[in-house]
């Protein structure tokens, strides 16, 4: 998007206005492929409806399926893998595109436009992944991990926060392995403390995203809890907890060690949100595999979590592991395990109630114009729950504020309030 807009091409999110039609797409597990088929499907009807006279196919799709493409889908024009993202604008040109320098990694000098509401932005400081789980074909088409460059991830931070962003989400395939390819030690730890030491004169929210296990050192969180500007929150995917599954996974650990590593989070860091993700339905995956998963999600109280079936990726190595589980039972235990943590979170926002804490505005809220959506620190945007609040009190609230909510009502996800404080105008800068 930034490369086009900076050579003067106007963006649309209407396909029936475009003379160009990019679909971005995403190849991780199936839903997801099929996604990107139904919206490469979608757009073609466009295509030949509209004014549109060309269709390109972009991203991870591409990288792995690029001559399924070619061979199925005949309504595409052209092809923009990951790696080959500098070429965009030639392709949509209708010029010779350059070939591929290599796995692609952006910088703080690539034009770049923000596909979020202005107040909050991801930043990706790491590509690829060097990690040989099993369930997992990243690899295979974002290549090897790298890091980009330290002062760069802080160029592009400070021009961010800048131009107004407010809270700044750093990402990466695995962000805790950040700065060792660069030969920096506890780099993750460095660049979170370089960030937080950025001058704003405003209240600004720095959170990182896709923590591997076995890489948060105790200095990383000691540094999170040193700063204000980092907030207490952790996402750290374990996947598991039987240490024979972890083992298929390739993964290592167990329920025992990972408990101990939640314990150690929240001893370091007062108040902290930990989230993580995890699979149901692995190959090999017994029920008592399974019981034993959801007495580790008992005792392990998250604050937040997300369940995936597992998917049988066709290039990723547990592909030809065998015991594979049925789809009922995938399904099933994937219910299962969302209901009980459906009730750990109502326990954990009902002990909210009547609290003041701070939240970041987001605006009015899309189902109703009578209440504005807001989002406290320990909720991670598009991921968690929300804040409603349905009264603002004396001023309405602006998209980007930082606010006080006193919380009056708790759902199973969700908080609803009202704002407890009237918003300064003047600003010590």
């Amino acid at each position: 998007m930034g490369q086009l807009a900076a050579r003067g091409h106007e963006l649309t999110p209407r396909p029936e206005e475009a003379d160009v039609i990019v679909v971005n797409t995403c190849s991780f597990i199936d839903p997801a492929k099929q996604e990107s088929v139904d919206t490469i499907l979608e757009m073609a009807e466009f295509k030949k409806s509209g004014r549109a006279k060309k269709l390109i196919v972009a991203g991870c799709l591409v990288e792995r399926y690029r001559g399924d493409i070619r061979r199925d889908l005949p309504e595409v024009d052209a092809l923009v893998g990951a790696n080959e993202i500098e070429g965009i604008v030639e392709v949509c040109e209708d010029r010779p595109a350059p070939g591929a320098a290599g796995p692609y990694l952006y910088h703080d000098l690539t034009p770049r436009l923000l596909a979020t509401p202005p107040h909050y932005a991801y930043l990706k400081i790491a590509e690829g992944c060097d990690h040989p789980c099993t369930f997992c074909v990243i690899p295979q088409f974002r290549g090897r991990f790298r890091s980009r460059r330290f002062e760069s991830v802080v160029a592009e931070a400070a021009r961010l926060f800048g131009q107004g962003v407010r809270e700044i989400n750093l990402i990466g395939q695995d962000t805790t392995c950040y700065g060792e390819d660069l030969g920096l030690k506890d780099g993750l730890a460095l660049l979170l403390e370089r960030l937080a030491r950025i001058e704003t004169g405003q209240a600004r929210w720095i959170r990182f995203l896709y923590a591997y296990p076995n890489r948060v050192t105790q200095r990383l969180l000691d540094t999170l809890a040193a700063h204000d500007a980092l907030v207490k929150y952790i996402d750290v995917p374990l996947q598991h907890s039987s240490a024979s599954v972890l083992k298929r996974m390739r993964r290592g650990g167990s329920g025992d060690i990972f408990l101990k590593l939640v314990e150690r989070i929240r001893r370091t860091i007062p108040g902290v949100a930990i989230r993580t993700s995890l699979i149901v339905g692995f190959p090999g995956e017994t029920e008592a595999d399974f019981e034993e998963l959801r007495q580790f999600v008992a005792a392990a109280g998250f604050d937040h979590l997300g369940v995936f079936g597992y998917s049988d990726e066709d290039t990723s190595a547990s592909f030809a592991l065998d015991g594979k589980v049925a789809a009922r039972d995938i399904y099933n235990r994937k219910r299962r395990l969302l209901a009980l943590q459906r009730k750990i979170s109502r326990a954990r926002n009902r002990a909210l109630k009547g609290r003041e804490l701070p939240v970041l505005v987001e605006g009015r809220s899309k189902d109703s114009d009578l209440v504005w959506q807001a989002r406290l620190a320990t909720q991670a945007p598009e991921i968690d729950g929300v804040c409603y609040v349905s009264d603002p009190g004396e001023s309405e609230p602006r998209p980007g504020e930082f606010r006080r909510m006193r919380i009056e009502k708790t759902h199973d996800y969700d908080l609803v309030g009202a704002l407890a404080d009237t918003p300064n105008p003047f600003r010590i800068l």
